[in-house]
Formats: structure tokens, sequence, C-alpha cells
């Protein structure tokens, strides 16, 4: 009996190298997903353009979080209630924990990874901030063997990414030692829980009695992509942290986004919001 899913294909991958065969097989013929949180919504709203769909979910491998000397590495099937429950992740790396619980409800949590959500690449998406303060790097494999890519780079424009079609992101990494560093994470949405964002902020700085030594600033849902604000950190990087050099930050960050009006929000807002979070980080560095 035919039904309506009778017009998709799926396979379901039993480890990395069958993953990377029947990708390399076809390039571009199969669509690799894994928790599916958000390829069910375009399923039920009749927008899936693809055909064929390569399942990763059963791929041990490519879950858990690890430390790795000088690194945290994050398996790409690591799921956001994988990221939550992580020591490491909650000692060294807490924005990546306060995104990861902004993101959806719990079940949304319990299935959804973080190789997808950075696939996916919607620049509304809540961890990709996070992920651009820490100074991530994503794993990429095929068949031709495996590359690092700083997660500064990876986006390329509105859904194009350094990504070729047999390839799969199989982990992130994060450089360890930030402590003592000022960190901080806000999403504003419509609500306070299951929202999509209208302004994401991620923040890291390094300040000694009152001086930027280093920093990092980075926005979602502002631009085609996630955005690393760096003409921001330029401004602030090496200056003692005054009213004035607050004030100076905000002009600086209105050049780095390039926000617009849509349906959750408009382009005048996102400005003003991102900037008042900046000036709320700052000021808690003057403190």
């Amino acid at each position: 009996m035919r039904t309506w899913l009778s017009g998709f294909e799926m396979r379901r991958a039993t480890s990395l190298e069958d993953a990377l065969a029947v990708l390399a097989s076809e390039p571009g013929a199969w669509t690799p997903f894994a928790g599916g949180t958000d390829l069910m919504v375009l399923l039920e709203s009749g927008k899936l353009s693809k055909k064929r769909y390569l399942s990763l979910w059963s791929i041990e491998q490519l879950r858990g979080v690890r430390e790795d000397g000088p690194v945290v590495t994050i398996g790409a099937l690591s799921t956001y209630t994988d990221l939550l429950e992580s020591r490491v992740l909650q000692e060294e790396f807490p924005s990546i924990c306060a995104a990861a619980r902004e993101t959806g409800a719990i079940a949304i949590q319990n299935r959804g990874t973080i190789g997808g959500n950075i696939a996916n690449a919607s620049p509304a998406a809540d961890l990709p901030p996070a992920l651009l303060v820490y100074d991530a790097a994503l794993q990429i494999e095929s068949i031709r063997g495996r590359r690092v890519v700083s997660y500064a780079e990876f986006h390329q424009g509105y859904k194009v990414m350094d990504l070729a079609p047999d390839e799969l992101i199989t982990a992130i990494t994060v450089p360890r030692g930030r402590a003592g560093w000022l960190q901080a994470y806000r999403k504003i949405g419509a609500r306070r829980a299951q929202a999509i964002s209208k302004v994401c902020f991620a923040a890291a700085a390094d300040v000694v009695a009152g001086t930027v030594r280093d920093i990092r600033i980075a926005l979602g849902s502002v631009a085609p992509t996630v955005v690393r604000c760096t003409g921001t950190e330029t401004a602030l990087r090496g200056h003692r942290l005054t009213h004035e050099l607050t004030a100076a930050a905000r002009v600086h960050l209105d050049r780095d986004m390039a926000p617009i009006d849509d349906v959750r929000s408009n382009a005048h807002y996102r400005r003003t919001v991102a900037a008042n979070l900046l000036e709320q980080f700052l000021v808690g560095g003057l403190r």
C-alpha cells in the first residue's frame, strides 16, 4: 500500500565508514540527517525538496564529549542534553550550555544534535554564537580524508557552507584555557522558552585591572550567517574599559551586523538590543 511517505527513500548508516561510502557513491543524491528535528518540520509542511535521506543516528562513534588535552572534542551526534550534562562544558564553556538550555523544549534537546544544528546553517540558531566566541573548529570527513575548518570560516553565506556533498561534520573542538574570562550568553525571543531568536549574543573577555586584554563577540539573527564582531573586538582590545569606550563599542557593533526586517522583528530593534547586550556585558567588566 502506498502512503504519503512512499515517495521518500531512507537508508540507515551503521558506521561512519558506511555513511561516507554512501555519500561518495552518489555525491549530492543522499541528504544526511541525525536527530531529524528540522527534517520533520519540513516534512509536515510539505517542503522537503530531496527524496533520499541517510540517517546517521546509529553511528555511536560520533557521540560524546571528551577532554583531549588542550581541547574539548564534541562528537557531531552529541545532543543538547549531552552538552548540558557535560561537566567540562559546564565548568569551562558555560555559554555552550546556556545556548543548549535555550534550544527548543526537552524533546528537542534530547534529539537535536550539535552537528545537525551547524549543518542546518540557520542564522537564528542558538548555539553558533557560543561556538564562535570559543574559537571552535570543525572536523570534516569524507572517503578522501579528514580536514579541519575554523568555525569562523565555515558559513560563507545564507545556507552556504564549506562542506562538499560527500563530506560530514564529525566533531567540533573548542580550545581550553579561558579560566577567569568574563563570559556571557543571551537569547532574546518573543517569549522566554521555545522561541526562535530575535537576537543571540555571546561574548568572552579577558579583562585584567580594567583593561581588555582579549575579547570575542558573536551575534545571531542579525545577518545572513552567525557573525563574529571583529571590528568591535579590535576597538576594545588593549584598551581600558570606560563608559566612553563602551559607547564607542556600540557604534562599532552597529557596523558589524546587517539585520533585516522579518516576521519576528525589525532591523532597528535588533541593532538596539544587540548594542544594549554588549553594553551590559562591558559594564559588568567595569565592576
